[in-house]
């Protein structure tokens, strides 16, 4: 085995070693987590909010055993593998032992760390951008055909994840049409290559024409709620906080680009990069939605440096290089990741404040980083629906009906019965089952909706109470109330049928 396969091997191991150590056990799993997870029991070629791939995932999990060690074992092989491709980027630049070093320092030291604690489709959205882009250089250094057919997998492996990677294309076409690289677009290969990926994404693409594209109301929603708290200038802020130990090495890439002449053929990187950023400033996009276009100019970047600093007595700037992403890291490893207990941050939010940290998608500063809030109560709440359900008469009769799908998918991962909560929200819509005739509900509401509970569904039912609420200050869903409504004198199920109908009118 070669020194730069055991450095490479060393890197990996580290990354996992880092993606566990990285949460306190003060937190459950994230709210998006349940979601994805119960994707898994319902696969199908779309979902409401995202493309099916992480549903795969999470069936493999199911099969696994549905641990939280698997539930975290994916996004930090995803974040390995991202680890692994700039490796090979460098290696195809020419990059020295010592590029290879530096690259893969500046991406373990990085955003991705927190990127890759939760299982979410941007562990894999990220991976999908860094091998994108390492089969263009891969096709610019051969112009062998094959690597448009690999593209095309790629891309349509990362649109199945995650319709982000279209800003790829975005920021990569118009430049890729001005430059004498456009010569591809006379080749028939590359025909065959599009038809391929067309292939590959056409029964999402299907799916999303049979349910009236939920994705268009979804980014709708995203846009109204979400998207509107978006500052540009914060966006901007943000992508130099993701990379700050390695910002000095993605602006040598971009130099790179422009004054190395080994890096003439790649111009192209160097113009995409800022029409990207543009396009995803334009659009008023989530500052993390950029992450994976990143680590391909670090793999520039290291391969730059490592030229630069080559000879004299520039040589001896060489461990700086090195331990500046290490030594950035340190105030980062403070704050950025749930490795503190709720009650240390409330006990110290200035450097979270200042970090932007506090401020969640309402605009807003809270007490907790939003992640963080939404790691915390899950168990809490699904431990008191197993008390309330077991008390229940006829309880395989009972529907378990949630304000949202991180209640719902919080209740199915964590619950010791076989019960499955749903809800009108997200993908839990489509998800009843309606060949049941219920006669009892539990109910989950949220704070805002709780207080006239009681008194809107008393009325139709022979008994009602409530079952507890979630107690956790720091929860994002404190105050979060369980209520218990038995013996139904009126048919559940009719009116469930014309709220689903109604939900799906309004989208």
């Amino acid at each position: 085995m070669t020194k730069k396969t055991l450095l490479l091997l060393g890197f990996i191991v580290l990354k996992f070693i880092l993606q566990y150590a990285l949460i306190s056990p003060s937190y459950d799993l994230h709210r998006d987590e349940y979601l994805h997870l119960d994707q898994g029991n319902h696969l199908d070629w779309g979902y409401i909010s995202v493309p099916p791939f992480t549903s795969w995932i999470s069936k493999l999990i199911l099969l696994l055993g549905n641990s939280v060690f698997w539930i975290k074992f994916f996004p930090a092989l995803f974040g390995a593998l991202t680890l692994f491709i700039v490796w090979k980027t460098i290696e195809s630049l020419r990059g020295s032992l010592f590029s290879l070093i530096l690259g893969s320092i500046c991406i373990l030291f990085s955003a991705l760390l927190r990127l890759n604690l939760l299982y979410q489709p941007t562990s894999f959205d990220v991976l999908s951008w860094v091998t994108f882009y390492y089969i263009v250089i891969r096709y610019l250094q051969t112009e062998n055909i094959k690597w448009l057919f690999v593209g095309a997998v790629v891309f349509a492996l990362g649109f199945l994840n995650k319709y982000n990677i279209l800003f790829l294309l975005l920021g990569l076409l118009p430049v890729l049409l001005l430059t004498k690289h456009r010569n591809v677009f006379a080749k028939k290969q590359l025909y065959f290559a599009l038809l391929l990926a067309f292939v590959l994404v056409a029964p999402n693409l299907f799916w999303q024409y049979n349910n009236h594209f939920p994705v268009v109301h979804h980014l709708k929603e995203l846009a109204a709620t979400q998207l509107v708290n978006v500052d540009r200038w914060d966006f901007l802020k943000h992508q130099v906080l993701f990379f700050i130990g390695s910002f000095f090495v993605i602006i040598s890439g971009l130099v790179g680009l422009l004054f190395y002449k080994p890096f003439r053929k790649y111009h192209l990187f160097f113009f995409s990069f800022f029409l990207t950023l543009i396009v995803f400033i334009y659009f008023k996009a989530k500052d993390y939605y950029a992450i994976g276009l990143y680590p391909i100019y670090i793999a520039f970047g290291a391969v730059a440096l490592g030229e630069w600093l080559k000879t004299g007595w520039k040589k001896y700037l060489k461990p700086v290089t090195i331990a500046i992403p290490l030594l950035l890291f340190i105030p980062i490893y403070n704050i950025a990741f749930p490795n503190k207990s709720p009650q240390y941050i409330v006990a110290h939010p200035k450097t979270y404040k200042d970090f932007g940290l506090l401020r969640w998608e309402d605009g807003k500063d809270h007490t907790l980083p939003q992640d963080f809030a939404d790691m915390l109560g899950w168990k809490e709440l699904a431990a008191k629906v197993d008390s309330a359900y077991l008390k229940l008469p006829n309880r395989d009769k009972t529907l378990i009906l949630c304000d949202n799908y991180g209640q719902a998918g919080a209740i199915n991962y964590y619950t010791q019965q076989k019960i499955q909560a749903v809800s009108f929200n997200a993908d839990y819509i489509n998800w009843f089952d309606l060949t049941k005739k219920y006669e009892n509900i539990l109910r989950i509401k949220e704070t805002t909706g709780s207080q006239t509970e009681l008194q809107e569904t008393s009325p139709f039912f022979k008994t009602s109470a409530i079952g507890g609420a979630i107690t956790n200050p720091y929860a994002r869903e404190f105050g979060t109330t369980l209520f218990v409504f038995t013996g139904a004198q009126i048919d559940i199920n009719s009116r469930i049928k014309a709220e689903i109908q109604e939900h799906k009118d309004y989208r």
